[in-house]
């Protein structure tokens, strides 16, 4: 496994790569062409410029999150085999610049849910949160301008403004595509992009639905193990993988999270590893937030999640996710530099552990 944590970009992240290679055992990042939009082709000549940005901090490029998947690929509208052919393009220029794993997602509208960016916790921390009770009160119009207003001037991945500018068209976009129209639709995406993928060896690693279930009455087809297995037998090629987000299937509290991991051996590419403490698991008032990574400030075993991982072979890249705001910080919501870098040094703490620890037993 290799350490990593997630950048925006020079001119949109708060966190430099100079601060993320202080970080102890973080060699890479995951990072994107954060100004682009699903169906634009991504140049050599920027990604190159991004590599040799990233590579001239002493750290390497270990996986692109996300080249973001058109509206008109996920709903099957004429004009997405265009849009997959820039993709195919896209992914050519990555190959050419060495760069092997796309993390990317299927979601309608919004890329991940939550009603709180900043929930107070009793050390004073703030954390992303969700209520559920808060969500069936809320239009859907009017929900984006909610982020946005708690967001204090970020731009949220998935959340971008131009998109949120038409979140009623989008409902409308939508209003036809069940789970069965939103499945077969990734498989003709998965499909068409197979080859060049197999050329370039790209692996390709969809990141659950976040949260783990419908919100707003709109379809999610990545949430659970049998939905992610149907999706790997349906495209049954390694390049089509996963990334196992603890937090996102995690959300589900019917998930095993370690069952899963063993039942898509060989299929994780990547891993996001972190925590959730649930508050209230009623239906009428389900409620999560996000817990600083170590297991015992949640309700996950960040310790048996990691040896899973181990135990199954997983080599790719994993990074500490959605962290708490501490120490005054300003940044992006979840994306501040200290509470990641903590994460980062707990995950490869455990790691240490776990390896040394089957070095004995053998």
């Amino acid at each position: 496994m290799e350490m990593t944590l997630r950048w925006y970009g020079s001119e949109f992240d708060t966190v430099t790569l100079k601060q993320i290679r202080q970080i102890p055992g973080v060699t890479g990042v995951i990072t994107t062409l954060y100004d682009t939009t699903p169906g634009e082709v991504w140049s050599q000549e920027a990604i190159h410029a991004l590599k040799e940005e990233v590579e001239a901090a002493g750290l390497h490029i270990a996986g692109i999150e996300s080249v973001n998947v058109s509206d008109a690929i996920k709903v099957g509208a004429p004009e997405r085999d265009q849009d997959i052919a820039n993709y195919i393009k896209t992914l050519e220029n990555l190959g050419k610049e060495d760069i092997h794993l796309v993390c990317y997602n299927f979601m309608p509208v919004f890329d991940w849910t939550r009603t709180e960016l900043a929930r107070e916790k009793a050390d004073g921390s703030t954390v992303l949160a969700y209520n559920q009770k808060t969500i069936d009160m809320i239009d859907p119009d009017d929900f984006a301008a909610s982020i946005e207003r708690m967001s204090h001037g970020t731009i949220l991945p998935g959340w971008e403004p131009e998109r949120m500018a038409k979140v009623k068209s989008l409902f409308d976009l939508y209003r036809d595509i069940d789970e069965d129209k939103l499945f077969a639709n990734l498989v003709y995406f998965l499909k068409a992009i197979m080859p060049v993928c197999q050329k370039y060896d790209i692996k390709m690693a969809i990141h659950p639905d976040d949260p783990a279930w419908s919100v707003f009455g709109l379809p999610r087809i990545i949430t659970t193990e049998e939905g992610i297995l149907r999706l790997m037998n349906a495209v049954d090629d390694v390049h089509n993988g996963v990334t196992f987000c603890s937090g996102s299937y995690g959300t589900n509290r019917n998930n095993d999270l370690v069952h899963m991991i063993h039942a898509l051996k060989g299929r994780i590419h990547f891993a996001h590893v972190r925590n959730l403490k649930f508050n209230d698991l009623s239906a009428e008032n389900y409620d999560f937030e996000e817990a600083a990574h170590l297991s015992r400030d949640g309700d996950f075993d960040l310790y048996a999640i990691m040896k899973a991982l181990y135990d199954t072979g997983f080599k790719g890249p994993v990074r500490p996710d959605h962290g708490r705001m501490i120490w005054g910080e300003e940044a992006m919501p979840g994306y501040g530099l200290y509470d990641r870098a903590l994460g980062a040094t707990y995950l490869n703490g455990l790691l240490e552990a776990i390896i040394k620890s089957s070095q004995r037993d053998d």
